[in-house]
C-alpha cells in the first residue's frame, strides 16, 4: 500500500482549484488597508482574483490535495 501525500494546509486556505483545474488566488499585495488613497482602477486590479500558471500552479494543485 503506497502512502498518500497530505494536503498543504497553508495552500488549502489561500487558493482554490476551479472545475477545469486552474489555481485561483484572491489575496493580492497592497489590498490590506489605505485603499482610499488608491485610484479606482488600482482598487479594481487589486481585488480581481488571479490565476497561477505554469510549474508553480501545477505544484500548488498537487499540494492542494
Amino acid at each position: 500500500m503506497s502512502n498518500k501525500m497530505k494536503s498543504h494546509k497553508g495552500i488549502r486556505k489561500r487558493v482554490r482549484v476551479t472545475a477545469k483545474g486552474k489555481v485561483k488566488h484572491t489575496k493580492n499585495a497592497g489590498a490590506g488597508h489605505l485603499m482610499s488613497s488608491k485610484s479606482a482602477k488600482q482598487r479594481r486590479r487589486i481585488n480581481t482574483p488571479g490565476i497561477v500558471e505554469g510549474l508553480i500552479g501545477k505544484k500548488m494543485r498537487m499540494y492542494h490535495g
